[in-house]
């Protein structure tokens, strides 16, 4: 494509800012805008597969999805007359590679660096979305100096016949050895990506050489590096030790997430949300045993006046009882007197006692059943001779 090509009559191609496996990447500048981008082509010879356009176009929306202050800004993607291409963010600054070629990097610079490339692979997993090409070439910075992270989502084809010598060991330098063997990316390939990348900056150099693609492939299957603190014996040694474990052989000796080996770079503890625990009752506390409170003057007198009515109860019952147990009534009066009321049986599981009647004065009249004068209570008078001799 000539260097003056207009795409969508929007976007101006200018110079080649770089080579990838699959695309190139030009200067360009944006007319409605007005503004400078980079536009990344679709190599022509891979424009007329089917597959590889729709997943070149399918990717770009997915990683315009991503909004991250470490992440290149995806503004567009499109076709014109047959060329697929994308609109990203324009950075004026070098690359890490760039950064890299002057010699090897202090521990704070590759410790703050490494943080951010992992702030933005969290951020880009946390979307379902995989590098498959994490290279120092890939980490820009802005004029002010922020790391911004290129191409994510964006599919590569490393091994290319097209793409040159150079290019081809580039990529295959930061691949994995599970990835090298066959296996589908995953996250922990991008994590082992970044530790190479941590390696190289450290050191100066990358940690696998080789004079061709299937002896760099097998020095990395292999594991044949160079310790790092061999490298760089003046380095952290917790930084080091973070860079090695993300470049294990074994998926599964490294880190678990870009968050936990961020938080490794860092030296900080990962900020995890607590696990839910399940619900456990707590240990009954029996309350304590009520204490007797002194009776205030309100209750002084409620008890007072219950104390009076139950003594007038007693005293009414005990009329009563005399009453119907035939004992003196009071003296003749001028009104009419309601005759007793009938006996009342004794409650169960009493003993009936007959009362004692007292001796009635001389004058009193002689009434009353059982009297000493033999008078039965119907006003008449029964002999006590009769009653010896049966007559």
């Amino acid at each position: 494509m000539s260097v003056s090509a207009l795409l969508a009559g929007r976007y101006q191609l200018r110079g080649v800012l770089g080579r990838g496996g699959m695309a190139d990447v030009h200067d360009g500048w944006d007319l409605r805008l007005e503004r400078p981008v980079a536009i990344k082509v679709l190599r022509p010879e891979l424009a007329s597969v089917p597959d590889t356009r729709r997943r070149f176009e399918a990717e770009a929306r997915l990683a315009a999805t991503l909004n991250h202050p470490n992440v290149v800004a995806v503004h567009d993607c499109g076709e014109d007359a047959g060329v697929a291409y994308i609109v990203m963010e324009r950075l004026p600054g070098r690359t890490l590679a760039d950064e890299i070629a002057t010699g090897p990097l202090p521990d704070a610079r590759v410790r703050s660096i490494l943080a951010d490339v992992l702030a933005a692979v969290g951020a880009a997993h946390g979307a379902g979305i995989l590098h498959r090409d994490i290279k120092p070439g890939n980490v820009l910075f802005t004029a002010s100096g922020t790391v911004k992270v290129a191409d994510f989502g964006i599919a590569k084809s490393a091994a290319s016949d097209h793409t040159a010598t150079g290019q081809v060991l580039g990529t295959v330098a930061y691949l994995s050895p599970d990835r090298i063997l066959g296996t589908p990316a995953t996250t922990a390939d991008d994590l082992y990506a970044v530790g190479v990348v941590g390696y190289e900056a450290l050191a100066g150099h990358r940690p696998f050489a080789g004079d061709n693609i299937l002896s760099l492939a097998r020095a990395i299957t292999d594991g044949a590096a160079r310790p790092l603190h061999v490298v760089r014996p003046d380095a952290d040694p917790n930084l080091v030790h973070t860079i090695e474990r993300a470049m294990s052989r074994d998926p599964r000796q490294r880190h678990a997430d870009a968050q936990s080996m961020r938080a490794a770079v860092l030296g900080t503890p990962v900020a995890h949300p607590p696990p839910t625990r399940a619900f456990t009752p707590a240990t009954p506390v029996h309350p304590p045993a009520p204490q007797r409170r002194r009776p205030g003057r309100t209750g002084v007198i409620i008890a007072a006046v219950a104390a009076l009515l139950v003594a007038a109860a007693v005293a009414a019952l005990a009329i009563a009882s005399q009453n119907q147990n035939g004992t003196v009534d009071p003296g003749p009066s001028t009104t009419a007197v309601a005759p007793p009321p009938a006996p009342v049986a004794p409650p169960s599981g009493t003993v009936d006692v007959e009362p004692v009647a007292p001796a009635p004065p001389a004058d009193a009249p002689k009434t009353g059943p059982g009297n000493s004068n033999g008078n039965n209570g119907n006003g008449k008078t029964k002999d006590k001779d009769k009653d010896k001799d049966g007559n």
